[in-house]
């Protein structure tokens, strides 16, 4: 006897809507998404497509309806519940856009909850588009699979950052001159990471993260790493580690 083919197929198109869904819902699609799933790939009545909306989980529907611009659905099932993730926080200084865009992407995949630009002294690109990066978040969710998006803060310059840091929530500082191990460091959420951006920080800035109390300083290898290797890095361990890849 054949195998009963998996459903939905693994090539349903998934997507982020910013509307609550639920049973009763029926979705209304139309702008750039629409023409996405009616011109790109081609779908039709009765075709499934998944959902999600960063509230309630990720849902099956179908195409109950389609004109030139948009598109209705009919909802189907619950596939998964909203996910739980790790409370990890990346703290970066912004770099260039190609850059930036990267530390965005892998940074949404690797499963942090929330992404806050700092503003330090050497910190080139100061004027970040948040609708831009927002947009990046959504397209990686939608690749990766997660069910809730991270959570995007407006940049804030680092002594502000320390300034009002939450209490409990320690902060791991990627110190290129040294610190403990992050592959060793017992280091359980809450918890975030700061990383600088290309030239490091200043002896200043050094000294007021060493003088607060939630820094910890760490280590991340014998090579000095680029801005965006780092912040990739140390969220790949932290999660090895702290995380939900355990």
């Amino acid at each position: 006897m054949p195998a009963t083919p998996a459903w939905p197929p693994a090539s349903t198109p998934r997507l982020y809507i910013d509307q609550p869904l639920g049973p009763e819902a029926a979705p209304h699609i139309d702008g750039a998404a629409a023409h996405y799933l009616l011109n790109v790939m081609r779908l039709k009545v009765g075709d499934p497509l998944l959902l999600f909306d960063n509230r309630s989980g990720e849902w099956l529907g179908r195409i109950a309806d389609a004109g030139k611009r948009s598109l209705d659905i009919a909802i189907e099932a619950l596939m998964r519940p909203r996910e739980a993730v790790p409370d990890l926080w990346l703290c970066f200084a912004p770099v260039k856009k190609a850059r930036l865009d990267w530390i965005i992407e892998k940074a949404t995949e690797l499963g942090v909850a929330r992404l806050q630009p700092v503003i330090t002294e050497r910190t080139i690109v100061e004027w970040v588009r948040h609708e831009r990066l927002e947009a990046q978040i959504v397209e990686a969710c939608e690749q990766c699979g997660r069910t809730a998006l991270p959570e995007l803060a407006e940049p804030v310059k680092l002594p502000q950052l320390l300034k009002t840091w939450p209490a409990g929530r320690s902060l791991l500082f990627a110190d290129e001159q040294g610190g403990e191990s992050l592959a060793a460091a017992a280091a359980p959420p809450p918890a975030a990471i700061l990383t600088g951006p290309e030239g490091g920080f200043t002896t200043a800035e050094r000294n007021l993260l060493l003088a607060h109390p939630a820094v910890r300083r760490i280590a991340l290898g014998p090579r000095i790493l680029r801005a965006e290797t780092a912040a990739i890095a140390a969220i790949g361990v932290w999660m090895a580690a702290n995380g939900d890849w355990r």
